[in-house]
Order: structure tokens, then sequence, then C-alpha cells
């Protein structure tokens, strides 16, 4: 199996498991509640085989590509990249994951839907998965968004408590306000260089630093970077994340979702670093988050907001150390990333134990679990240590490469680099303080009386990965060279290429100057805890010095002036509840970007001439035209006598497609004029009345209608000078002539219109079709909840329809033959259907043939009749169709072609002959399926509120008409 092939089984193999996951049974307590945990275990275990297989290829210093075509024409392309760094979190996003499966398999309780979060779980895995392989940046930020949109579902999974809703509301914000600035700033950064291709960007440094628009780029990534990674001032979403499973903060904390904006910051360090607003802007940010992180996280009583804090404290580390445009430090970072990844998740995952097996995680109320829990208490003391940086231990050797790098940068001439020095130290007593805090408040003391449950031992499973995590920081610490440092190389050498410098990783260097800094954290922070326990010991809320700067209460601040002052403000000016205003601002809008648009260069007609008029066509142009302008009246007075006349105008417009010799177009028309005039009748009855006014009331109304009518007339007539413009003009290389003479050639087809729908411009099929499901599913969502106002022009037929009965009750004979009717009309839609490619017909007009035949029972026996014989579920017809066109635009791919491409050729039946066989076939069943689900969902929708009114009308009050009034 070639190593590009092992990066794309990785990538796809955590999107598999989540699909699989989320179609277990949830709640189920013993097979079900195993089963999803093997089922995540083995997928996590499986992409961290994948990666593997491919990590020797980078290892010899070579990249693993594979690029598959998407939108050649347009330089598109899914990239998949791995050199060093991306194989170090690649394998942090697969291997810690594997350990979180494992742990959650025993924290997770089987009340849960535990089958969505392992499926969450799964789907955040393969976005960061795709995140770190990506090789393309358009790629890259796609994968970005979906990783904020998994870690909302993830942290919001216990919707029903208030702070996991607020927790993920506010990351999702933050986070996605992000990465909208990092999309802008990737177009920028591509338009530099001239490329999305990260190979091609990772070479054009020296032109980008020098480019004007360099600074403009470089603050709209790092907007999306700092915002990922909780740097300051945007730290105040990660602790409220701790609302989240405790394998779900283990996970995000320690190599996912934080770890984003690290890695794009490494990433894109050879392009954007090495420049002074790369040092201000990173190094600031870097160094004041640290030291805030690691001061607020003194004070914190919950122990995974203890964490939280520790984890923001170290990001601004690490983040200090990209700023300060150093190889050696790039070095150190791509270090304490890979070691804070292992004593991180570790901390998290004893934190959950705690909390699963004592019923809290307050330091005030915990104590002496030394003694109840002494495996779990060695296990947390040593990855804390190593948090703290203790010698012997993983964090120790790092945090003397980042002591180093300070004191290398203290001899700059500015006052920050000045302060480095003593900024790290005193990081670094802050560090040791809430480190010690961590294990003395809740392992050492007497044993506490007062737990929601008694301490104890979890299962051995389930402290396993806290096990390995630890296991990995002491012999990392030991032997750092001999077991890490391999990794670290070629990580290292894959962003610094031959300006990697020489480095060690040897435990001991010496009495140095670093060393001295490293002591002196120690001895600080245990005397800084000694000082702080009394008052840590009270119990006091808040952090001194900084009560007054809560992060949380600005941003939500800024929510509400956003999202109510100034929305509010903008919805009174530019807003309107009334439909006709909404479509007046539309056309009038569209009209004048058209004249923008003309205005610098004018509309030249083409040298064409109109040909002598027929006066047939001509004659139904009129009839056309007059239904047109009379239900433009008629909606004045009676809108059933308008919708008939709109029907009319629909009909003339068939007819003028048949006398042009354009029966595709002319059978989908008529088609959507049957289906739409059913659905516009079935609305009708909740419209409310019209009511006229008198006096100057009624002459305003006249004017609002002659405004409605010279818009309608201006942008009527503005379309047809620009059609007839468009139609005049011959042009021997015209785009018809191009697919007229390839449609059976490449196609496969001689209906031209088909093909181009479901082949040339496939792709643009496939989005229709997805913004068509789109807009059923919204329909069906609005209408859920709508309950028609009492004064509608239906709600006394609705009445009246209580008493007599379901219309169907007296068209007996009619709704016999409507229903004998069912299977012809099906199969005449499936007969378009299988026809489309060479004769008129298709997959859409075939969907909607076989919506008529729904339109048409529901017409005699009503919705329940419907959902009770024919068991119609559009909600699968949608989603089948939609992933059989998704499906057949994959199978091109995997053939190495272009997305959506078709394959056509003849099959020999024998006697049979020669039967043409079409891949776009597939893909015009599946336009077919959501065509159909989506009509009939529509329809579904709307008949429900005819019997809902129905049922829950009140008796009509005396003196109700016999018949409803017109409008």
């Amino acid at each position: 199996m070639p190593d590009a092939l092992y990066l794309l089984a990785a990538l796809l193999l955590p999107w598999l498991g989540a699909l699989a996951t989320a179609l277990l049974p949830a709640n189920a307590r013993t097979r079900g509640h195993n089963l999803e945990a093997w089922l995540a275990g083995a997928v996590a275990l499986l992409a961290l085989i994948m990666v593997w297989l491919a990590y020797p290829a980078v290892a010899a210093g070579g990249v693993v590509r594979l690029a598959i075509p998407w939108v050649p024409q347009l330089g598109l392309e899914l990239v998949l990249r791995m050199d060093g760094l991306a194989a170090v979190f690649a394998v942090m996003v697969a291997g810690i994951g594997l350990l979180v499966v494992l742990y959650a398999r025993y924290y997770m309780s089987p009340d849960d839907p535990v089958p969505r979060f392992f499926a969450f779980l799964l789907a955040f895995m393969g976005a960061m998965m795709g995140l770190v392989l990506s090789g393309n940046l358009i790629q890259l930020v796609f994968f970005w968004e979906l990783t904020s949109l998994f870690s909302f579902l993830l942290i919001g999974y216990w919707h029903h408590a208030a702070p996991a809703r607020e927790g993920a509301r506010m990351a999702l914000t933050v986070t996605a306000s992000g990465g909208l600035a990092l999309l802008a700033g990737v177009l920028l950064l591509g338009h530099i260089a001239g490329s999305y291709d990260l190979d091609h960007v990772l070479a054009a440094g020296a032109l980008i630093r020098a480019h004007p628009l360099y600074l403009p780029a470089l603050v709209l990534i790092l907007l999306g970077a700092l915002t990922k990674s909780a740097q300051f001032p945007f730290h105040f979403w990660l602790p409220h994340a701790m609302a989240a499973p405790t394998p779900v903060s283990a996970y995000l904390h320690s190599a996912t979702l934080v770890k984003a904006g690290i890695f794009l910051m490494a990433r894109l360090w050879p392009v954007l670093a090495g420049t002074e607003a790369w040092f201000w802007i990173v190094g600031t940010a870097g160094m004041v988050t640290l030291l805030l992180g690691a001061y607020v996280a003194i004070f914190q009583h919950d122990m995974k907001g203890l964490l939280a804090y520790s984890t923001i404290s170290h990001l601004g580390l690490i983040t200090l150390l990209l700023g300060l445009n150093s190889p050696l430090a790039m070095v150190a970072a791509i270090f304490h990333t890979m070691n804070h990844a292992t004593f991180k998740a570790s901390l998290f995952m004893a934190t959950g134990i705690i909390d699963h097996e004592t019923g809290t995680r307050d330091i005030r109320r915990l104590s002496g679990l030394n003694s109840s829990m002494p495996f779990t208490a060695r296990l947390a003391m040593v990855a804390a240590a190593a948090m703290a940086g203790v010698p012997l231990l993983n964090g120790f050797i790092s945090k003397e490469m980042f002591l180093t790098e300070t004191l290398t940068a203290a001899s700059a001439p500015t006052p920050l680099h000045r302060l480095l020095p003593y900024a790290a130290t005193l990081a670094g007593i802050f560090a040791v303080a809430y480190s010690l805090r961590f294990i003395h408040g809740a392992f050492f003391g007497p044993e506490a009386r007062d737990l929601p449950r008694a301490p104890h031992e979890p299962p051995q499973w389930m402290r396993l990965p806290v096990e390995v995590l630890v296991f990995g920081c002491m012999v990392v610490g030991i032997l750092p060279a001999a077991t890490i440092g391999p990794f670290l190389d070629v990580a290292v050498r894959s962003v610094l290429g031959p300006a990697t410098p020489d480095y060690s990783l040897a435990v001991w260097h010496g009495v140095n100057l670093p060393l001295a800094m490293s002591l002196l954290a120690l001895a600080g922070g245990a005397l800084l805890y000694r000082l702080l326990q009394r008052h840590l010991n009270a119990g006091v809320e808040g952090t001194p010095l900084l009560r007054g700067m809560d992060g949380r209460r600005l941003f939500e601040r800024a929510m509400v002036f956003l999202s109510w002052r100034f929305a509010r403000t903008l919805e009174r000016l530019l807003g309107t509840a009334r439909l006709q205003m909404q479509l007046r601002l539309l056309v009038c809008v569209t009209a004048l970007a058209a004249l923008l648009a003309l205005a610098p260069h004018g509309l030249r007609l083409g040298s064409l001439t109109l040909s002598a008029a027929d006066p047939v066509i001509a004659l139904v142009w009129v009839v056309g035209a007059a239904c047109a302008i009379a239900a433009a009246y008629q909606a004045k007075y009676h809108r059933l006598a308008a919708l008939m006349l709109l029907g009319g105008a629909g009909l003339a417009v068939c007819l003028t497609f048949v006398w042009f010799s354009a029966p595709d177009l002319a059978l989908t028309q008529l088609l959507v004029e049957v289906v739409t005039t059913v659905l516009l009748l079935l609305g009708l009855r909740w419209m409310p009345r019209r009511l006229e006014q008198p006096g100057a009331g009624a002459w305003l109304a006249r004017l609002r209608r002659g405004r409605d009518l010279t818009i309608a007339i201006g942008a009527g007539l503005g379309l047809t000078v620009i059609s007839y413009a468009t139609m005049t003009r011959l042009s021997p290389e015209g785009i018809s002539r191009h697919f007229l003479a390839r449609a059976y050639t490449e196609g496969g087809g001689t209906n031209v219109v088909n093909v181009i729908l479901v082949d040339f411009r496939g792709f643009d099929t496939f989005g229709e079709i997805t913004v068509l499901g789109i807009v059923a599913l919204t329909v069906f969502a609005l209408l859920r909840r709508f309950r028609p106002a009492a004064e509608s022009i239906g709600a006394p037929e609705a009445r009246r329809g209580q008493q007599r009965g379901e219309a169907h009750a007296w068209l007996l004979v009619p709704g016999v033959i409507m229903r004998w009717l069912f299977p012809l009309i099906g199969a005449i839609a499936v007969f378009l259907l299988l026809r489309g490619h060479d004769l008129p017909g298709g997959g859409f007009a075939g969907g909607l043939m076989l919506a008529v035949a729904i339109l048409l029972q529901y017409m005699a026996g009503g919705t329940r009749w419907v959902e009770d014989h024919l068991r119609v579920h559009p909600l699968r017809w949608m989603a089948g169709g939609l992933l059989l066109a998704a499906g057949t635009g994959l199978a091109a791919l995997l053939a190495g072609r272009p997305f959506l491409t078709s394959y056509f050729a003849y099959a020999d039946l024998g006697w049979l002959g020669r039967l043409p066989v079409a891949s776009a076939m597939l893909f015009d069943i599946g336009v077919f399926a959501l065509v159909f689900g989506a009509t009939v969902l529509m329809l579904i929708a709307i008949a429900h509120q005819s019997v809902r009114s129905q049922r829950a009308a009140p008796p009509p009050p005396p003196g109700e008409p016999a018949t409803p009034g017109d409008d």
C-alpha cells in the first residue's frame, strides 16, 4: 500500500467510525455501551497505525503527499501532506485519542447517550487529523472550522446543564470568529504567494515578508491562531469549556483543539516569522498569557479550573518561544508541545478519576486521598511534578530550554527582551505553586469525611491511560535523547530545514544560570504556596488583584451589545416583517447591482436581427402576458384567482419552450407549475384577510400598488433587454456548440440538457440539490411550530371541515380514480428518470412526477391516509439521494479523476445487444430521490397544519356564514 494512501485512510477512518457509532442505539446499558467504545477504540488504533506506517518515509527526510484533483480548472485539489511536524501532531491526535477513548469507556455513565459522545469524539478526531495533514491552506481552514464545530458539540454534550451550553457557545463564538479572520488572512497569503498549496507557500517566505500585504495577512492569521490557543486577550473561553466531560477536557487541552493554534504558528513559522511585527505580536501575547494563566491558576478551587489556567499558561510559554524568532526557541517550542500533551492529559484523567470516585473535584473539600487512592495519587504527583518542571521528568528539560532561550533573547536592546528571564522565572514560581496546591490539597492532610462518595481506586483499565502517559513523562525525563530525540529531530528539520541548529537533550548541562533559575523557581514556588496556604484554605472566591478583570463578563456584555442593541438597531433600520417589503428590497438591490455593472461598459446588442413573428406563438405570449397582468390585478381582490392566472402564465412559458424545441425545459416547467400551485393553494388558506382602508388609506394603497407595478415592469424590461442582447450575439466558439459537440462523446447522452446537468455541470447540480434539501428542512422546521392566526381566511373553512369531515369524504369516485393513478404515475416517473440521459426527462422531472402522484393521494385521502398506507419517509429519501450523489463523485476521486467525473461505456449483453451505461445515471437517481423527498416533506409540513387546525378549531360561532368569503 503506497504511503500516500495511509494518509487517506488515517483521515477517513475517524469520519467513518463517527458515522457508524452515531447509528448505534442510544442508552444501551449493556451491549451498546461496550460496542461504541470498542468501535471508537478500534478506529483510533487503526488511525494511529496508518500514521505510523507512513512515518518511515518522513523519518528518512521525505514528505508524504497525496493530491486528489477536485476542480483542477480552478487549481483546487484535496491535498494530504505529512512531514515531521504533521507526523508528531497526528500521532498525538490519534495516540492520545486512543487513550481518551479507553478512559471514557469507564468514565461515561450508561444513562448518557454514549454513542453520540463517541461519534462527536471521532468526528473531532477526524477534523484535527484533517487539519494537521492538510497540504492546502483553504483545506486547512475548512478543517479548522470543523474543529470549532465539533468542540462546540463536545463541550455542550451535557446540554441540559446551563454551564455546558454557555461554555460551548462562548468557545464557538471566539474560535469561529478567529476562524473567519484566519480565512481572510489565508486568502491574502495565497494571493501574495500565488498559490494556496502549502509547499508553494512555504517556499515563498522571502516574497511574503517583503510584500505590502504581509502585515494585514499576519494579523489576520494570528487572530485565528491566538483565539484557538486561548492566548490573551482571548483566553477567557477555555476555563468555561471545563463544563465538558473530563475525557473531552483531557483531549481538547492536551493534544487537539488548543494545540491547533500552536500547530498553525509552527507550520507557518518559516513564512511569517523573523520580523519585528511577529515578535511583538506573538511574543507579547505569549508572555502576558504565560504570567496571567499561571497566576490565576493558583487561586482556582476547582481542580479542572486549575488545570485549565495552567494549560493557558503553558500555551503562552510555547507561544512566547515561537515569537522569539530563534531556531533554538522553535526546537524548545515543539519539544514542550509534546511534553505538555503527556502530563496535561494524565492530569485531567487523574482529576476525572477523583471526581468520578469521590463525587467532587473541589480542592477545599478534598484531603488525604493518598491513603484511599494511593496509585492514583502517585500518578497524579508525578504528572504534576512534570508540569512544575521537577528534574528527571520531561517538563524539566523543555523548561530549561525555555529559560536558556529567554537568557539569549535578553541581550537584545528592547525592554521586552530584557524582561523575558524575569518573567520566565516568575512564571516558574507560579507553576510550582499551583502544582503544589494540586498535590497537597487533594492527597495530603487528614482524610475528608464529607465527600459525596467514599473514595476508592478506579478500575484498572480506567487507570491504564494515566499510567501510560506518566510512564512517558518519566522515560522522556530520564532518557530524552534515546526516546523522544529522533521524533523531535524529524519534526524540527521539517520546519527549519537546513537552518536546524545543534541542540542537546542531555539531562545535565552542568551548573549554569538556567539551572539556577530552575532551582529558584522550585524554592520560590514552595515558599509562595506556603505563604498563600492560609488564604487558599479560607476558600475566598476570585483572584487577588484581578477581581475586576472578568473576561466572561466582558464577553457577555459584548454579546449583549452585538446581538441585542446593535442588531435591534439594524433591524429597525433595515428589517421588516412583511414578505412583500423584503421582496421589493431584493428586486431593487438586484436591479441596482445590474445597472452598476453595466454602467461603465454599456449594453451592446448583437448583429442578429429579429425574424418574423409567428401568429400562433404571438397569441400564446399575448395570453400569457394577459394572465400575468390579470394575476397582479386580481391579487388585490381574490388570491385564488390570481394563483390560477399565474398558472396560465406558466403554461404559456411551457408552450414557448415546446415551440422552440426545448421539451426538457417544458416538461420540467409544467411539473414545477403543478407542484408549486398545489403547495401555494395549501398555504393560501392561512394567509390573513386583506382589509380595505377607506379614504386616504385607499389612495396610499393604490400608490403602493403603482410603485410595485413600476418595479415589476422595470425588472422585467431589464431582463428582456439583457436576454435579447445575449441571444442576438453569434459566436463561432459559443459554449452551446461546445456542449453539442461533446455531449455524446464525453457524457454518453444525446439529451444535451441532462448531460450538462449531471455531467459537465454536475458540481453545480450537487450544490443545487443540497440547497433544495436545506430549504425543505427549513420549511418543515418553521411550520412545525406555526399556528395560523385566528383571522386567517381558512379558519372558518377549517371549522366547517371539522363538522362535515375531510374533503375526500365527498370525493369518493374521484378519490378512487386518483388512487388507481398512483402506480401509473409512479411508472411514468421512473420512465422519465431512466430515459433522461438520451430523451426529455431526468432525475429532476422524475422526482417531481412522483411527487405529483403523492399530491394526488393526499387530495384523495388526506395526510393520515398517505402516511398510513404509503409510508413515505421523505427524510430517508433526501438523505439517500444526497449520499448517492456524493458517493458518485467520491467514486471518481477513488479512480484518480476529478470529483463527479462521469464514466461512459457500453455493456455487451449478448443477444440483447449493447446497452449504454453512464455513471451519471447514479447521480441522476440521487437527484430524483432528493427532489421527491424534499417536495413531499414540504407537502407534509403544510398539510399537517390543515389537520392540526381542523382538530383544534373551536365550534363555529352563531351566525357563521355557510361559505367562506373571498380574500
